[in-house]
């Protein structure tokens, strides 16, 4: 099972701000994830925007990147300030 991680206002759209989920066969790369988990979800292009980032096992990676069950998989959306 990976452990996906949601930070800022993913949290808002997700509803959660983790899930453990069994990733499925053809799930090997983050882009493929992103992919997966919006339509299966129905996010509307959220985790496909390339201004979310992704860092497994906490550190951040270009996408696409390999995945697998067991990793710890988080996505952070852009940072505003002030």
């Amino acid at each position: 099972m990976a452990e996906l991680l949601y930070f800022g206002r993913l949290t808002d759209i997700t509803g959660t701000d983790a899930e453990r989920i069994a990733l499925p066969n053809e799930v090997t790369d983050t882009q493929k994830l992103r992919t997966w988990l919006d339509a299966e979800r129905g996010w509307d292009g959220v985790l496909t925007d390339p201004s979310v980032r992704i860092a497994i096992n906490d550190e951040i990676v270009p996408d696409p990147s390999a995945i697998a069950d067991g990793d710890r998989i988080a996505f952070l959306p852009p940072v505003g300030g002030g």
